[in-house]
């Protein structure tokens, strides 16, 4: 049975589908559910809110584009997340388009522009846990360590630059890039990721696109 149409038998809440779909993360799901409201012209319960994570979305250039599925889970957020390397304003202006909440700073590549009105590093509260941003989190040898010590009140840091996915916990605190939708250079391939406020804490996935 797809999930649209346990949607439409009746078998929300979202608890419900978790055991109907045992083989789905809990993100994915939740991503799905948010997905199937947005076209049907609702919006899902606070409960099942994703936040979409973006970085180094380089555009434009040439033809490049978000991906199909990247735009749907833009436009079902109930806000986004972006790393940096957003590289023109009609980027940023574009992904505020399909969501009007985004939380941004400024990345390497950025134009003038962006760099005049993002912040070098940023600090959201997201269901009572502090998510802090950054673009550059540097070397890979002690990233961790080094992201934390920079930003001590934060549960978490996501970051971007280096368009390699990444996900790494250490006593409850996080580090998140969510690669890139459309340049993936050594990445397998472009990516984003889903924050899931979940009862446990803060639920970081990437969604491969």
């Amino acid at each position: 049975m797809a999930i649209a149409e346990a949607v439409d038998d009746g078998f929300c809440p979202a608890s419900s589908l978790v055991s109907r779909f045992p083989k789905l993360s809990h993100a994915a799901l939740f991503a799905h559910l948010l997905v199937i409201s947005s076209h049907r012209g609702s919006r899902p319960s606070e409960s099942a809110s994703l936040i979409a994570i973006l970085a180094d979305t380089h555009m434009p250039r040439g033809a490049r584009r978000l991906p199909e599925r990247c735009v749907e889970l833009i436009t079902a957020a109930e806000a986004v997340i972006h790393a940096g390397d957003f590289f023109a304003v009609s980027a940023l202006e574009e992904v505020q388009a399909l969501c009007p909440v985004v939380h941004a700073v400024h990345g390497n590549v950025d134009e003038a522009a962006l760099r005049r009105s993002l912040p070098a590093a940023l600090e959201v509260e997201i269901d009572r846990r502090t998510v802090a941003l950054t673009h550059d989190a540097g070397p890979a040898k002690g990233r961790l360590a080094r992201l934390r010590r920079r930003f001590p009140v934060a549960d978490a840091v996501v970051f971007g630059h280096s368009h390699l996915p990444l996900h790494e916990i250490e006593d409850g605190f996080q580090i998140f890039n969510p690669g890139s939708p459309t340049e993936r250079r050594r990445a397998p391939r472009p990516s984003m990721g889903l924050l899931n406020r979940g009862k446990t804490g803060l639920v970081f996935e990437h969604v491969w696109l």
